[in-house]
């Protein structure tokens, strides 16, 4: 990071979020749970890395059509920036196959790792939780999800009985963009039956940035969902549930004239045995079927020039285990993915039909060694790719990657608890980095994929300090590093193509040329979030917050620097939270990034000014909340570091937003 950034930073620690945005932040309870961690639940603060989690109020606080919208002031986690309808979650500096996301722990069954320009079907909206797992902990998830994990999750299958009906409704407007959305969820049931529906929808303009309207940025969405669980059991501890689910939406590329029509219908099943023979204690069985399409459309004519279909299955099942000797808990699990991709149109120039299988076990173990609490994982996967090449002969590859963690925490006191882990992940290489094999229309490459591709292996260690400051204040510190032996990426040569990929340099074509290549490399960072409370002040609790993040990533023997990672930040604020009225600002400073790979291109640092006031009027009720954020308020030019089409892009410029919520 620059002195100047460094110097901004520490004279800014006057803002960063409101309370509503760092209610995460207070020290959990041991009764709070995370679900993406670990198949065992209990206390968060027992895992070696640290789980983060955006809360529902969050989401409906920092709008975006993506889920890295929603996860804008997770440390270490950027999006890719690439068009509103598709900005894919960056995980320390890692994205697309290294980044796996998932709904309610099954596959988002979409190609948005196919290219930066396909969205993810997963609207925040419908999201009550977003979680982030980084670390030992994605090997529950296959060897796609080295970097981590992102798991949106709703009650779309009822995980508990309810009684009578609740629900919440929202509807918010952005200035930005001039655009509305609203969503409904209702939760209803009796006896042994609970029921779940939910809807949303939005609608955004071409967004404002402060040296103009960026040309064909809209959004069109919406999606809706049913789903029901039946209970049974002691205390009705075991259930049995199904869910149904349709999305869809409509966007513009802004590099592009083009935009794309995307659809999906989801079917997904769930259930919970609680079987408590012995040490088994339960059995969860999880599956599901998606059948995804998106359309690459021309406006002049409006002429369909690709298609892109995805027809996938993804099912996993757990076995869990109370105490077993020297263990406290553990876990045996097994997971099955297949996954059909075709092209058609001019997407089949790019990519031709590949079918993608994997079957993987896996284990958690937990126990007591002394002072210290000790985690333990193992994963064997078996994956099988079919495809087409450049040369055009189709060709199958198989890969074994085998993964192993293990992760401690002591606690020093009852205010600070230090972790450590160390793990090496394998990752079979994905579809595109095998078989790519020509023009790619949204992101302006020409791509060529390398079937000889090895396995990718991250050898990792990370440090992680959790600090509780007074009876409502924590810190949350980690210090990690990763060496990766045949780091497989996406290599701009400088030259650019045209569409029958004759290529050059200094040529006037617009397809930058892509080769996908393997290399060893050095993925380092820190990342750092705290709340304290300092003050009892008109009638409200005054909080200190602070939140910093830096990535680096080099490849070994002077080989320059791996593209597009995103740059550092850092800042800190004050929020205000009483009964009725919450307030608060941020001021982050972000970082140039000209640490950049070949034929990429520096992006500027730049100062994120946000501000909120939340408002529940009926005596302070969540019944009834009404909010006005305000996003970059100093109206800063920004150009995202992680996007590969920065150099046309300006992400959006000074937004004011409206959201009114209610709960019955």
């Amino acid at each position: 990071m620059s002195v100047k950034t460094l110097l901004f930073a520490a004279g800014a620690v006057a803002a960063l979020s409101t309370g509503r945005a760092y209610a995460e932040d207070a020290p959990k309870s041991v009764s709070e749970v995370v679900v993406t961690a670990s198949p065992i639940a209990g206390d968060p603060d027992r895992f070696a890395t640290i789980v983060d989690q955006v809360n529902r109020d969050d989401v409906l606080t920092n709008g975006g059509s993506s889920l890295a919208d929603s996860l804008r002031d997770i440390p270490g986690v950027a999006g890719t920036g690439f068009a509103t309808g598709a900005s894919r979650p960056v995980i320390r500096g890692m994205d697309a196959q290294r980044v796996k996301i998932v709904e309610n722990g099954q596959s988002s069954a979409d190609v948005s790792d196919v290219g930066p320009d396909h969205g993810v079907p997963i609207d925040p909206l419908a999201a009550q939780t977003v979680e982030v797992v980084r670390g030992a902990a994605t090997l529950r998830y296959g060897s796609q999800a080295i970097g981590g994990v992102v798991n949106a999750i709703n009650n779309r299958i009822p995980r508990k009985p309810i009684s009578g009906v609740e629900g919440e409704a929202s509807a918010a407007y952005n200035s930005v963009a001039g655009g509305g959305e609203g969503s409904l969820m209702l939760d209803a049931g009796g006896g042994p039956f609970a029921m779940h529906i939910d809807g949303f929808g939005r609608r955004a303009s071409d967004y404002d940035t402060p040296i103009g309207k960026q040309q064909n940025s809209f959004f069109r969405g919406n999606g809706q969902s049913v789903g029901a669980s039946y209970f049974f059991g002691d205390d009705d501890d075991s259930r049995v549930g199904a869910s149904g689910t349709h999305y869809e939406a409509r966007y513009g590329i802004p590099s592009d004239d083009t935009f794309i029509r995307m659809r999906q219908d989801k079917g997904a099943f769930g259930s919970s045995l609680q079987v408590d023979a012995g040490p088994l204690q339960t059995i969860n069985l999880d599956l599901s079927y998606a059948d995804y399409t998106h359309s690459e459309i021309d406006p002049e004519g409006n002429l369909v020039l690709s298609t892109f279909n995805n027809k996938e299955w993804d099912s996993r099942a757990e076995a869990l285990f109370g105490p077993m000797g020297p263990l406290s808990a553990a876990a045996l699990g097994v997971q099955w993915q297949d996954r059909k991709f075709e092209a058609l149109g001019e997407g089949a120039d790019y990519l031709l039909p590949t079918h993608t299988q994997s079957a993987a076990g896996f284990a958690f173990v937990e126990a007591p060694l002394g002072a210290f609490q000790f985690q333990g994982a193992l994963r064997v996967e078996r994956s099988r790719i079919d495809g087409t090449p450049a040369s055009g002969v189709s060709m199958r590859r198989t890969f074994t990657p085998i993964s192993v963690s293990a992760g401690f925490t002591y606690e020093v006191s009852d205010d600070l608890r230090l972790g450590l882990t160390a793990s090496s992940a394998g990752r079979a290489p994905a579809q595109t980095e095998l078989f790519a094999r020509g023009p790619h229309d949204g992101p302006q490459t020409f791509e060529t994929g390398d079937p000889s591709l090895k396995i990718e292996r991250a050898n990792s260690l990370e440090a992680t300090a959790r600090y509780r400051v007074g009876s409502g204040g924590k810190i949350e510190a980690s210090a990690w590093g990763t060496r990766f032996n045949g780091y497989i990426y996406g290599a701009l040569t400088g030259r650019t193509c045209d569409e029958a990929g004759v290529c050059a340099f200094d040529s006037p074509e617009e397809l930058k040329e892509l080769n996908y290549s393997q290399r060893d490399a050095n993925f380092w960072g820190v990342e750092l979030k705290g709340a304290f409370p300092v003050a009892k002040t008109l009638g409200g609790d005054l909080s200190v917050n602070v939140l910093a993040d830096y990535v680096r990533a080099k490849f070994t023997g002077g080989g320059g620097d791996v593209p597009r990672i995103q740059p550092g930040r850092i800042g800190g604020g004050l929020s205000w939270a009483s009964k009725s009225l919450d307030a608060g600002f941020m001021v982050l400073a972000v970082d140039s990034q000209d640490h950049v790979g070949v034929a990429d291109s520096p992006t500027d640092g730049y100062t994120s000014v946000d501000a909120q006031i939340a408002w529940r009027p009926l005596d302070g009720s969540r019944r009834l909340e009404v909010l006005l954020v305000g996003h970059n308020l100093a109206d800063e030019t920004i150009r995202n570091a992680t996007a590969l089409n920065k150099d046309n892009v300006v992400m959006p410029g000074r937004d004011v937003r409206v959201v009114l919520v209610s709960h019955f």
